[in-house]
Protein backbone atom coordinates (compact mmCIF):
# COMPACT_ATOMS: atom_id res chain seq x y z
CA UNK A 1 0.00 0.00 0.00
CA UNK A 2 1.49 3.15 -1.24
CA UNK A 3 0.82 6.71 0.45
CA UNK A 4 -0.74 9.54 -2.03
CA UNK A 5 -1.45 13.05 -1.94
CA UNK A 6 -5.43 12.98 -2.01
CA UNK A 7 -5.36 15.80 -4.36
CA UNK A 8 -3.42 13.94 -7.05
CA UNK A 9 -5.82 10.94 -6.71
CA UNK A 10 -8.72 13.77 -7.83
CA UNK A 11 -10.04 15.19 -4.38
CA UNK A 12 -10.89 18.29 -3.88
CA UNK A 13 -8.31 19.31 -1.17
CA UNK A 14 -5.62 21.93 -2.32
CA UNK A 15 -5.49 25.30 -0.79
CA UNK A 16 -7.32 27.03 -3.69
CA UNK A 17 -10.46 23.93 -3.71
CA UNK A 18 -8.85 22.31 -6.46
CA UNK A 19 -7.17 19.16 -7.66
CA UNK A 20 -4.98 17.79 -9.62
CA UNK A 21 -5.30 14.12 -10.30
CA UNK A 22 -3.08 12.33 -12.52
CA UNK A 23 -4.07 9.04 -15.00
CA UNK A 24 -1.26 6.98 -12.74
CA UNK A 25 -2.54 7.46 -9.57
CA UNK A 26 -6.17 7.01 -10.80
CA UNK A 27 -5.15 3.50 -11.75
CA UNK A 28 -3.20 2.72 -8.71
CA UNK A 29 -6.28 4.12 -6.75
CA UNK A 30 -8.84 1.82 -8.68
CA UNK A 31 -6.42 -1.14 -8.17
CA UNK A 32 -6.68 -0.28 -4.35
CA UNK A 33 -3.24 0.08 -3.95
CA UNK A 34 -3.29 3.68 -2.80
CA UNK A 35 -4.31 5.32 0.56
CA UNK A 36 -5.18 9.10 0.31
CA UNK A 37 -3.87 11.01 2.54
CA UNK A 38 -3.69 15.17 3.17
CA UNK A 39 -1.44 16.63 5.62
CA UNK A 40 -3.26 19.85 5.32
CA UNK A 41 -6.30 18.49 6.35
CA UNK A 42 -5.54 16.15 8.97
CA UNK A 43 -3.68 18.96 11.23
CA UNK A 44 -7.24 21.41 11.08
CA UNK A 45 -7.18 23.27 7.91
CA UNK A 46 -9.91 24.00 5.73
CA UNK A 47 -10.31 23.59 2.48
CA UNK A 48 -10.26 26.22 0.13
CA UNK A 49 -7.44 27.93 2.62
CA UNK A 50 -5.02 30.73 1.90
CA UNK A 51 -1.61 29.93 0.44
CA UNK A 52 1.08 28.61 2.75
CA UNK A 53 4.66 29.34 2.76
CA UNK A 54 7.48 28.79 4.77
CA UNK A 55 9.77 31.71 6.40
CA UNK A 56 13.58 31.35 7.52
CA UNK A 57 14.03 27.58 6.06
CA UNK A 58 11.85 24.26 4.80
CA UNK A 59 10.28 21.52 6.59
CA UNK A 60 13.44 20.22 7.94
CA UNK A 61 14.01 23.47 9.78
CA UNK A 62 10.59 23.47 10.61
CA UNK A 63 11.59 20.52 12.47
CA UNK A 64 14.54 21.59 14.29
CA UNK A 65 12.29 24.81 15.03
CA UNK A 66 14.75 27.21 13.12
CA UNK A 67 11.53 27.78 10.24
CA UNK A 68 7.67 27.91 10.70
CA UNK A 69 4.82 28.06 8.11
CA UNK A 70 2.59 31.13 7.13
CA UNK A 71 -0.27 31.63 5.33
CA UNK A 72 -0.66 34.58 3.02
CA UNK A 73 -2.82 36.69 5.56
CA UNK A 74 0.18 36.43 7.93
CA UNK A 75 -1.01 34.14 10.64
CA UNK A 76 1.42 31.30 12.04
CA UNK A 77 0.42 27.89 10.50
CA UNK A 78 2.97 26.14 11.47
CA UNK A 79 1.39 24.00 14.17
CA UNK A 80 -1.17 22.54 12.37
CA UNK A 81 1.40 21.57 9.31
CA UNK A 82 3.16 19.62 12.65
CA UNK A 83 -0.18 18.04 13.86
CA UNK A 84 -0.58 17.03 9.79
CA UNK A 85 2.30 15.37 9.26
CA UNK A 86 2.44 13.37 12.32
CA UNK A 87 -1.40 12.31 11.86
CA UNK A 88 0.36 11.02 8.06
CA UNK A 89 3.35 9.45 9.84
CA UNK A 90 1.02 7.19 12.23
CA UNK A 91 -1.43 6.42 9.03
CA UNK A 92 1.93 5.25 7.12
CA UNK A 93 2.60 3.15 10.58
CA UNK A 94 -1.11 1.39 10.80
CA UNK A 95 -0.93 0.10 6.89
CA UNK A 96 2.65 -0.16 6.92
CA UNK A 97 3.38 2.00 4.24
CA UNK A 98 7.35 2.73 3.32
CA UNK A 99 6.50 4.74 -0.19
CA UNK A 100 4.91 8.25 -0.43
CA UNK A 101 4.12 9.75 -4.01
CA UNK A 102 3.03 13.54 -2.55
CA UNK A 103 2.24 16.69 -4.64
CA UNK A 104 5.65 18.72 -5.26
CA UNK A 105 5.51 22.28 -4.35
CA UNK A 106 3.53 21.74 -1.55
CA UNK A 107 3.96 23.01 1.67
CA UNK A 108 3.53 20.04 3.44
CA UNK A 109 4.39 17.36 0.33
CA UNK A 110 7.42 19.39 -1.75
CA UNK A 111 9.57 16.43 -2.13
CA UNK A 112 12.59 18.81 -4.23
CA UNK A 113 11.21 22.32 -4.52
CA UNK A 114 8.95 24.58 -1.95
CA UNK A 115 8.46 28.18 -1.54
CA UNK A 116 10.95 29.94 1.11
CA UNK A 117 10.63 33.52 1.92
CA UNK A 118 8.52 34.09 -1.33
CA UNK A 119 11.02 32.20 -3.62
CA UNK A 120 11.20 29.08 -5.17
CA UNK A 121 13.28 26.51 -3.45
CA UNK A 122 14.77 23.42 -2.68
CA UNK A 123 13.53 21.89 0.02
CA UNK A 124 10.94 19.21 1.82
CA UNK A 125 8.02 20.03 2.96
CA UNK A 126 6.97 19.52 6.38
CA UNK A 127 5.32 16.16 6.01
CA UNK A 128 7.66 14.80 3.23
CA UNK A 129 10.83 15.86 5.63
CA UNK A 130 8.84 13.69 8.88
CA UNK A 131 8.49 11.02 6.73
CA UNK A 132 11.72 10.61 5.40
CA UNK A 133 13.54 10.80 8.24
CA UNK A 134 11.42 7.73 9.80
CA UNK A 135 12.49 5.62 6.29
CA UNK A 136 9.67 6.06 4.34
CA UNK A 137 11.06 6.71 0.92
CA UNK A 138 8.82 9.94 -0.66
CA UNK A 139 8.30 10.64 -4.64
CA UNK A 140 7.16 14.07 -6.00
CA UNK A 141 4.66 14.37 -8.94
Amino acid sequence: MLLCSACLAGVHCRYDGGTKPLEEMMGLLAAGELCLVCPEQLGGLPTPRPRLSFRGGDGVAVWEGKAWVVDEEGRDRTEQMRRGAREVLEIARRIGAHQAILKEKSPSCGCSVVAVDGLWEPGLGVCASLLKREGVLVEGR
